[in-house]
This record gives C-alpha cells, structure tokens and sequence, in this order.
C-alpha cells in the first residue's frame, strides 16, 4: 500500500508541475507582441488569377511564431504603390464587405486583393504600403508589402480574408 501511495503522490506533483508550466506558457502567449502591428508581420504581393477586365495581386500577410493573434477587418486604408522608391500617383478605393472580421497570426495567414483594371494603361510597382485596420478602427503604423505587380487609375482593395 504504501508504494502505492508514492506513485500517487509522484503522479499528482508531476501533474501539478505540467499544470503550472502550461499556465505560465498561457501567460506568455497573452502578453506577447500582436501579430496586427506592422513590425511583427511579413506581406508579400503574387500575381493572381485575373478576371474578365482586371488583373489582381494576392497580398499575403504572415506572422512569425512568438507573435499574438490579432483580428483584422475590412480593407486596408492609406494605400500608396512605389516603384524603385519612387511613389505613383494612384489613389485607391476599397470594395467588398467592410464588415467582416478575421483573426491573424502565427499558423493563421491572411491575404487581400488588389484589383486593377486591365485596360492597357497599367504602371509597374514593386511595392505597396497601406494601415490595417481592425474592428475597433485603424492599427497604427504601415505595414509594407513587396512584389511584382501592376496599377492603374481605379485600382481597388478587398478585404481581409483568412489563408493565404
């Protein structure tokens, strides 16, 4: 019996100590960075699958571990295309549900559309800038996404959308 009694007791502080550990890894997850800051995520811009009339670039926004999920919403604000650092005279306007919230981070990529006209009349760019935004409003500071892509005059922004 009484070895009995040991194991328990070896198993219940084991358990204890798994438990302790997992509350302070919790802890640590809590408190980390968010993944919706500009500095602690990566965008990267692809050609996509073009549409009758329009071509569009998949901007996809990754975070590396270590980094608190955070959500998104709507479409990005505050976008400006560059090419060689110089900045391209475009303003670009936003479509689809400005509503809809997604959660990013860590294991959890997220992407949006840039949507440009195919109308012969397209600017090459290299690079975007733009301010996420998320339920509450804009996520202060701009994010930057590089790439291979074109513009034009009535280029638009979809929303965050999960996955890459």
């Amino acid at each position: 019996m009484r070895m009995n009694r040991t194991l328990v007791a070896a198993a219940t502080a084991a358990l204890t100590v798994t438990a302790l550990g997992t509350a302070r890894a919790a802890t640590v997850d809590a408190t980390a960075p968010s993944a919706c800051r500009p500095a602690n995520h990566l965008a990267k811009i692809a050609q996509d699958q073009s549409s009758a009339g329009h071509l569009h670039f998949r901007v996809t926004l990754t975070a590396p571990a270590g980094y608190a999920p955070c959500r998104l919403a709507g479409s990005p604000t505050d976008v400006s295309f560059s090419e060689q650092g110089a900045t391209l005279p475009v303003t670009a306007g936003s479509y689809g549900d400005q509503t809809g919230v997604v959660t990013f981070g860590p294991g959890r990529p997220v992407h949006f559309d840039i949507q440009v006209r195919n109308n012969g009349r397209t600017s090459p760019a290299d690079e975007a800038s733009f301010t996420l935004r998320g339920p509450g409003g804009a996520i202060p500071g701009t994010s930057v996404a590089e790439g291979a892509f074109v513009v034009s005059e009535g280029t638009l922004i979809g929303p965050v959308q999960p996955g890459a």
